[in-house]
């Protein structure tokens, strides 16, 4: 279980397989024991937070927050990968109590990659003791996720020789998951020298926890204001010691903490799915069970299916990659929560029309999975920030390599298609340079400055990446003779359509949607990304579904 310091503070390597298995059995055996269905549903209609339950979790005798705190302030060490794994799995029991442990981890993110070794000590080892429930206190009424328009301000106070013996703060923070009932939060404020994180106690003077908002899903966690009125807090609160370093801290986590949403997302959408494929094997109609119907599966389960398949190659690819390199990893994290966020939204919004009536009903909690997943398209950045990140840093990096970044990820999955891996890889490779054609053309012509086009780009990078992805994890099956390689080699197949006929769609509307380019322009463009046999991508793409057909729901072939 050692895990190695990484530049940004969390472990490089995390748990072997075998503990990681261990947390997993302990969050199955939390769900039989305390996370009953029945107490779900409750909490859910009566919109309680079950602190006392939120507690237990952090007890001695479960201990879940030990495995994202560093084994020298009493954790176990995990990793990204590890993390991910657990968040998904806490998501899959109820999206409320996934958002409550996400929080600590949220709230401990600033010590860990910027508090000083006498403040990790103090207050990760609170929050490995299990008597601290943290928050994160970032988001503001007017600032949203703009973090360069913090309102909140924290003003040095001094002793008579000039030294800073702390900061008196003031403002207002909103949507604070579980800032109702947080022992401490992670406060980001703005100092003189720029914006800072500080730990304030809840029994500070002048620091009141509002009530919690009434919301449309996650009702078992707490979303509450915060206000601070002339707070004072010690110089050694500010984390780190040298103000003016909070929008580093928060943006050598995003990457990690986007990965955790969609970790949650992708959690959520599982439960969906498990909930609507034993249903259509036992539900009859017009003499068959729900599960032989190509209106049925191929609609609204198959695709579903396949898209979270996806996100979760994706997201364990990212989540490796910090583990391994502690690189800073943003675009890939905006990348994992946009399609995963989004995928899993769709699945549970089809669970409910898959279900029929019984979906619009609580007790078969599909309700309340799409109540409840709508919100990891919003928090943690809107998916539209997302488009706006991955568009903006990728057309940077696409220009930058004059189309190398995107012309190398063809090339590999061209390379795996020579190697007889039959995953679409061929479809994904032709997607992967029609970006790089897109990308080029809206930066020649100034389309960049569309916010529109560059949301459609952003999806079209999204698709390619998380396509990759998805072939990779075929192509390792495959050669190592798993027996999931064909379920997966399938599912990568369907999938490459959907991103080459995606990417043939965008590629239309950021050459046509502004009505800036001449027709021959056009017409050269759609003719350079081989427009025609993107379209056709689809061809036998229902001889895949039906095969997955079979699979998901155990027919007989």
């Amino acid at each position: 279980m050692q895990a190695t310091p990484s530049e940004a503070g969390r472990g490089a390597t995390g748990l072997d397989a075998e503990s990681r298995q261990m947390v997993l059995d302990i969050v199955a055996q939390v769900r039989k024991r305390l996370l009953t269905r029945e107490k779900i549903l409750e909490f859910d209609r009566t919109e309680t937070f079950p602190e006392s339950i939120i507690r237990e979790l952090l007890s001695p005798d479960i201990g879940l927050q030990l495995l994202f705190i560093p084994e020298a302030y009493g954790g176990m060490g995990g990793g990204a990968l590890d993390c991910c794994a657990v968040t998904r799995a806490m998501a899959g029991i109820c999206l409320g109590i996934g958002t409550a442990f996400f929080a600590i981890q949220l709230g401990a993110d600033p010590l860990l990659v910027g508090g000083t070794e006498e403040q990790k000590q103090k207050w990760l080892g609170a929050i490995a003791e299990g008597g601290a429930l943290v928050a994160y206190a970032v988001t503001e009424p007017e600032a949203g996720s703009n973090l360069a328009a913090l309102k909140t301000r924290a003003e040095p106070v001094s002793d008579s020789s000039g030294k800073i013996t702390g900061y008196r703060i003031n403002g207002t923070k909103q949507f604070i998951s579980t800032g109702g009932y947080a022992d401490f939060i992670t406060l980001l404020a703005r100092t003189p020298e720029g914006p800072s994180f500080f730990v304030v106690e809840k029994d500070a003077p002048g620091f009141k926890q509002g009530k919690s908002e009434e919301k449309h899903g996650i009702r078992a966690s707490n979303t509450s204001p915060l206000s601070f009125s002339d707070v004072f807090v010690p110089a050694e609160n500010l984390i780190g010691g040298i103000a003016g370093q909070g929008l580093k801290q928060a943006n050598q986590v995003f990457g990690y903490t986007r990965l955790m949403v969609a970790s949650m997302a992708l959690g959520a959408g599982e439960a969906a799915l498990e909930i609507v494929v034993p249903y259509a094997r036992e539900r009859v109609q017009f003499g068959s069970t729900l599960a032989e119907k190509q209106g049925y599966t191929h609609k609204l389960v198959v695709p579903h299916a396949v898209r979270l398949a996806a996100a979760a190659a994706h997201i364990e690819e990212v989540a490796e990659r910090l583990d391994r390199t502690g690189e800073d990893l943003q675009v890939e994290g905006s990348i994992a929560k946009l399609f995963t966020t989004e995928a899993a939204n769709k699945a549970a919004d089809d669970a409910m029309q898959a279900l029929g009536g019984y979906g619009y009903i609580r007790e078969f909690e599909v309700e309340k999975i799409k109540r409840d997943v709508k919100i990891t398209c919003i928090y943690e950045g809107t998916s539209e920030i997302q488009q706006n990140i991955i568009s903006t840093f990728r057309w940077k990096k696409t220009w930058k390599t004059k189309g190398g970044f995107y012309t190398a990820l063809a090339d590999e999955m061209e390379s795996l298609a020579a190697k007889g891996i039959d995953a679409g890889c061929r479809r994904i490779a032709g997607a992967a340079r029609a970006v790089n054609a897109a990308v080029m053309l809206a930066h020649r012509h100034r389309l960049t400055r569309q916010q529109i086009v560059m949301f459609h780009l952003a999806d079209m990078m999204t698709y390619v990446e998380v396509g990759a992805a998805l072939a990779r994890r075929a192509g390792a099956q495959t050669v190592a003779g798993s027996a999931e390689s064909e379920k997966t080699r399938c599912m990568s197949r369907v999938f490459a359509a959907e991103v080459a006929q995606l990417v043939c769609l965008n590629a239309v509307r950021v050459a046509m949607g502004p009505g800036m380019l001449a027709p021959e322009i056009t017409a050269q463009f759609l003719a350079d990304i081989g427009y025609e046999k993107l379209l056709t991508a689809g061809r036998a793409v229902v001889q895949d579904m039906d095969r997955l057909a079979d699979m998901l729901f155990g027919r007989q072939t």
